[in-house]
C-alpha cells in the first residue's frame, strides 16, 4: 500500500468491489470516468495491469464508448440529443443557441472555470419529449430558453454549495 498512488488505491477497491477479470473493465472505467469525469492514462495503465487486459483494449474501450472520455471534462457534462426527433420539436435551434451563449462555449469544449462540458449526443430515447439535454445523469425534457438557463442555474448554485471551484459566480 505504501508509495502507492491515490489512482493505484482507487483501482484496487474498484477490483475489489467487480473483480479481477476481463468483464470487469466496463464498471471500473465507468466508475473512475463517473468520479473523475475521465479516464487519466495512468487510471486507463493501472486498469490494464490489474485486470490483465491489453493496454490498447482499455484504451478502445475508453475511446469507443461516447459516456467515456480520456480527456478532463466539467464538473457537469451536458449532452443535448441531437436526433431528428428533438430537432422536430420546433425548439431546439433557440435552445441550443441559448445554451452554448449563456456558457460561452460551443459542443466539444469546457467552461474556463471547469464547470460545464457541453457534448452532442445521439438519441436519448426521449424523442418524444424534446428537445432534451442528459447533465450528468439527469434528463431534462420539454426545453425552452426560459427552462434551459434556470437548468443552467440550478447547476452553478448546486456547485457553489459543494464548494466546486473558485470561480463560479
Amino acid at each position: 500500500m505504501e508509495g502507492q498512488s491515490p489512482v493505484q488505491l482507487e483501482v484496487e477497491r474498484l477490483i475489489r468491489v467487480h473483480g479481477r477479470n476481463r468483464t470487469a473493465l466496463m464498471p471500473i472505467l465507468q466508475e473512475l470516468n463517473r468520479a473523475h469525469s475521465y479516464l487519466s492514462e495512468e487510471a486507463m495503465l493501472c486498469v490494464s495491469k490489474e485486470l490483465g487486459v491489453p493496454r490498447a483494449e482499455v484504451y478502445g474501450v475508453a475511446t469507443f464508448y461516447s459516456f467515456l472520455s480520456v480527456r478532463p471534462r466539467g464538473r457537469f457534462v451536458i449532452r443535448m440529443c441531437r436526433s431528428i426527433s428533438c430537432a422536430k420539436q420546433g425548439k431546439f435551434h433557440p435552445v441550443t443557441a441559448a445554451l452554448m451563449e449563456e456558457l460561452g462555449i460551443s459542443f466539444g469544449e469546457t467552461t474556463p472555470d471547469g464547470l460545464f462540458t457541453l457534448e452532442k449526443t445521439n438519441c436519448m430515447g426521449m424523442c418524444d419529449q424534446g428537445p432534451a439535454i442528459l447533465v450528468n445523469e439527469d434528463v431534462h425534457v420539454k426545453l425552452t430558453v426560459a427552462s434551459v438557463l434556470e437548468i443552467i442555474d440550478d447547476y452553478r448554485r448546486k456547485a457553489k454549495a459543494e464548494g466546486f471551484g473558485k470561480k463560479i459566480a
